[in-house]
């Protein structure tokens, strides 16, 4: 079972973010009075992926847009190196992901995206959203948010890569550690999934709140 969320966007460049970090004495970091943004540089999109079981956290990070093809894409990253290794003979993921946001309960991109990530992968993969007014009750936020948020206290976030560095390093004295990675493709909003994909798509409802939060996408061409 794993966990997927974005985190807070911000600026990538002479920002200032706040909190104390230290700095040579009368060397301190010059950033500009405001927050404008800096399109040269872009933003960080970071998504995260918890893994409970391994005490392991992941991160994508994306350089524009928070969209349901970026989200879908962090999962498909993590399931490569880290997921399948961890558990090669799975014969499906469970994902617990908020109710609203890129990946709502009801966007056709977000499901489309998982659609096309259980037929690569050739599993089924089991979502369960947190019902409304419930956002509190995701665990990834505390788990890794909270300590992407104060590893890069006080530091102007001037380039992805530093931004990369700040997310992957934090550790935890109960042995969480985290890793990530940047994604230098852009991600294009207003998309539209057909009627087509919609009807080709393999998505079995849960006997509880099947309609509304729980359900399942399985791959189109099952594994031999």
């Amino acid at each position: 079972m794993m966990s997927v969320d974005a985190h807070k966007k911000a600026r990538v460049g002479p920002c200032a973010h706040g909190g104390r970090d230290s700095q040579p004495h009368g060397q301190p970091a010059r950033v500009r009075p405001d927050d404008c943004p800096d399109k040269p540089r872009g933003k960080r999109c970071p998504y995260g992926v918890d893994d409970p079981t391994p005490q392991r956290g992941w991160s994508r990070v994306g350089i524009d847009h928070a969209t349901a093809p970026c989200a879908v894409a962090s999962i498909r990253r993590w399931w490569g190196p880290r997921g399948k290794a961890a558990s090669p003979q799975a014969h499906a993921v469970r994902i617990t992901a908020d109710g609203g946001g890129s990946q709502a309960s009801r966007h056709r991109l977000w499901q489309g995206a998982l659609q096309q990530l259980a037929d690569a992968i050739a599993i089924a993969i089991s979502v369960r959203h947190f019902p409304p007014g419930t956002r509190k009750w995701q665990k990834l936020e505390p788990r890794m948010f909270g300590h992407m948020t104060e590893h890069g206290r006080g530091r102007p976030l001037m380039r992805h890569e530093v931004v990369v560095n700040v997310i992957g390093h934090p550790t935890t004295n109960t042995g969480l550690t985290l890793q990530a990675a940047l994604a230098t493709n852009a991600s294009p909003t207003g998309m539209q999934v057909s009627r087509e994909d919609r009807k080709r798509r393999h998505r079995s409802p849960a006997k509880f709140h099947g309609k509304d939060w729980h359900y399942a996408i399985k791959p189109r061409q099952q594994r031999s």
